[in-house]
């Protein structure tokens, strides 16, 4: 007799290729539509399956993994954030949770790189005038931005992005500073040609770009708040690819009104798609839909890496992408 194929519940539509492949291996419950779960589907989900792949979109709380059955023993997290899932309860309750880290690295800091280039040389407000066709022509004082060479970039949170956005911006001619819970090896700095700075204020108070690379936590929440944002040069700009809760985001809409700060990049917001209306009509704001990640590469490799993880754990071994307490 075959022994039971694993149920998985997978909770957003995922590239063909991940879905094929898992409906291939396990007893796959796939999504009809792209919307996220409802409460009930996610309660109903966890009530019967013995593994969950969701995404950040869905809070797997406390509250949700209370009324999970017996028989749920690994949530495998498409994406490399976990702060949508209380590990601590998850853990004490027996069921493992793993995620997909280093694959949107790259593609990540890409999108750093093109939201500081956005800001900074002026690209939303000259695309906005060429798709209202209001360009009347070339002219030596129009639309004059700024380089990045020669700029001060901070980096706050030196992990695996942050490391690889020094790596772009050391090319582009930028100087490199960084602050992190812990500092960097020697030989790493020395290859970065970036500066620690033990103090994020002072960090802060000096540089010409600041981004932010750094995890949502419980002690990085607000971690950018009004008095720090004021720390900032007014002709700073603020670039967030990571979590929109860091950032104070109306201390950070009312410095950009003010005139207290050049411009932001945002590509996630405090309030999950929520960002605050009155950032959008800033033209010194590049807003985009959470699209750090968003490359067909980027989700074929987090895909591939939630497989390996379940079937991993289906032939009896821990997932190699455990994730646990002293990671967070």
């Amino acid at each position: 007799m075959p022994s039971k194929r694993l149920s998985v519940v997978v909770t957003r539509r995922l590239p063909d290729a991940v879905e094929t492949r898992l409906k291939e291996l396990f007893d796959v419950s796939l999504r009809d539509t792209d919307a996220p779960m409802t409460q009930a589907e996610l309660i109903a989900a966890v009530k019967e399956a013995d593994v969950l792949v969701p995404t950040l979109t869905d809070k797997i709380d406390a509250g949700l993994i209370g009324q999970a059955g017996d028989q749920l023993r690994l949530i495998a997290n498409f994406g490399a954030g976990v702060d949508h899932i209380d590990v601590d309860t998850a853990r004490s309750r027996g069921i493992l949770v793993s995620n997909t880290p280093g694959v949107v690295t790259e593609d990540t800091a890409d999108m750093v790189l093109a939201l500081m280039l956005g800001v900074t040389r002026r690209i939303q407000e000259g695309l906005n005038v060429m798709q209202k066709g209001e360009w009347e022509g070339w002219a030596p004082t129009a639309f004059l931005g700024g380089r990045l060479g020669g700029r001060r970039l901070g980096i706050l949170g030196m992990g695996r992005i942050g490391q690889a956005v020094a790596r772009r911006a050391k090319a582009f001619g930028m100087q490199i500073h960084y602050h992190n819970r812990r500092r960097l090896r020697p030989e790493i700095e020395e290859a970065l040609e970036a500066t620690y700075w033990e103090s994020l204020d002072q960090m802060v108070a000096r540089m010409d770009v600041l981004s932010v690379n750094c995890p949502h936590t419980p002690s990085t929440f607000h971690l950018l708040n009004a008095r720090r944002l004021k720390l900032l040069k007014p002709s700073a700009v603020i670039v967030n690819t990571s979590r929109g809760e860091v950032i104070d985001e109306n201390a950070l809409t009312r410095m950009l009104k003010a005139g207290d700060l050049a411009g932001a990049g945002l590509d996630v917001y405090e309030h999950g798609h929520r960002g605050n209306p009155e950032l959008r009509d800033m033209p010194n704001v590049v807003m985009l839909p959470h699209m750090g990640s968003a490359t067909e590469e980027g989700r074929l490799e987090m895909g591939e890496k939630v497989i390996i993880n379940v079937k991993t754990f289906a032939d009896g071994h821990r997932p190699p992408d455990q994730v646990v307490p002293a990671m967070l």
